[in-house]
């Protein structure tokens, strides 16, 4: 089957009149790109993902906006276009909005650096859709059967506008068992790949990826500034790096100059690959890695006496429902009086939250609750959040933060 042959999808989306409540309708309205099923008040019975959703206004009967319909979600709707101005989803649309989100990553790319995030789903108006390019390498990940009807266009695109060399093509689990497709998850769609690892460049520090098996799409691109700063603070300096995954902090410590580095993850295969990622740079410095649960292993640090100079816990997300943002903020309380234990004199804590349902203000007052009521002076040097290539198109996208506090 050819590129062409496989991309391209055997169904054609229809049209769908759509007619929202007024909770959905301002929803719409103020820009933002979701759509709930329990805000459709009037749709086509017999809607398919990808439909293009064609919603009017309740009393003037006016289009307001277009979105595409996913039956598979309780966000029912995806939007596409948030405005009364007349468009047409078409293939000049896609590629124009490809086109402007490149236009935001210039600034990164020049900076030594070869990986980055050129979708940012809804962010970048591409709702259940991440690109990311490591090097050559462009991975897709669909979280959506929507954009099924779409992709050929969008792949092509993608392509054009990034200069890839190879397209890879990862699924969600939902997607996986999806009928309406003919891919593999992690398959090579455009181009070959001689090697599953990739390597790619960050702030002049090199870095490998799993582009077919890796993590989401094989490496974690949001906290690349932050990396990059930790890095500039760790020269000479002993450092923990708590929930390392492929070791983002330990390698720009190690790269910097410092003299001893821990990574500590639960995942024995993540620590390889953080090791692996060290030795792909000149470094002298020590590099150490502790495989186990966090919140055991720092206990164990802390019950030996250890310190670190520089110490950054940078957990996965805690509350990926509602129900568990109690659950998480206590662990973001766990794991600050942890961190406070095992930073040395003088020594800096950097703590960070990917939990979008836990706010940046409710994560930072956490942090600044438990340093208060501990006995050492610090100063609050930094709040930081999504580096450039995440940029945030609506509240719900903002998902990063990651606060420095300096003991005196």
């Amino acid at each position: 089957m050819t590129f062409s042959e496989k991309i391209k999808s055997k169904y054609t989306p229809k049209r769908l009149a759509v007619k929202l409540n007024a909770k959905g309708e301002q929803f719409v309205i103020k820009g933002h790109p979701w759509v709930f099923s329990n805000n459709i008040t009037k749709i086509n019975t017999d809607a398919k993902p990808g439909d293009l959703a064609i919603i009017f206004s309740k009393n003037k009967n006016r289009v307001i906006g277009l979105g595409l319909y996913d039956g598979n979600s309780p966000i029912r709707i995806k939007m596409l276009h948030n405005s009364a101005e007349k468009v047409e989803i078409n293939d000049a649309f896609f590629h124009n909005k490809i086109e402007d989100a490149y236009k935001k990553r210039l600034g990164l790319l020049k900076t030594k650096t070869t990986s980055y995030r050129l979708l940012f789903g809804e962010n970048d108006g591409f709702p259940g859709l991440i690109a990311d390019v490591y090097a050559s390498v462009l991975v897709v990940k669909l979280y959506s059967e929507i954009w099924l009807p779409y992709l050929e266009s969008i792949i092509k695109s993608l392509q054009k506008v990034s200069k890839v060399e190879t397209i890879v093509i990862r699924l969600s689990r939902g997607l996986e068992q999806s009928t309406l497709h003919h891919f593999q998850n992690g398959e090579v769609i455009f181009g070959t790949l001689e090697n599953d690892v990739v390597q790619f460049v960050e702030h002049s520090v090199t870095f490998s990826a799993n582009v077919i098996k890796g993590h989401k799409t094989g490496y974690f691109l949001d906290h690349r500034e932050n990396r990059k700063r930790v890095g500039e603070f760790s020269k000479n300096k002993t450092v923990l790096d708590v929930f390392s995954y492929a070791g983002g902090f330990s390698v720009h410590a190690l790269y910097n100059g410092a003299k001893e580095v821990t990574s500590l993850d639960i995942s024995k295969q993540a620590l390889e690959i953080a090791v692996q990622n060290g030795k792909l740079n000149k470094c002298s410095g020590k590099h150490h890695v502790i495989a186990g649960d966090a919140f055991v292993e720092l206990k164990k640090l802390i019950n030996n006496k250890q310190t670190f100079d520089v110490v950054v816990i940078d957990p996965p997300s805690f509350a990926k429902q509602q129900s568990e943002i109690e659950l998480a903020k206590r662990k973001y309380k766990q794991l600050a009086e942890l961190g406070v234990k095992l930073t040395a004199k003088g020594g800096l804590l950097v703590l960070a939250s990917c939990s979008s349902r836990v706010l940046a203000q409710s994560f930072f007052d956490i942090n600044l609750q438990v340093l208060n009521n501990q006995s050492r002076n610090f100063i609050n040097i930094l709040n930081t959040f999504h580096d450039t290539d995440h940029p945030i198109g609506f509240p719900e996208g903002a998902y990063l933060k990651c606060g420095y506090y300096q003991f005196e």
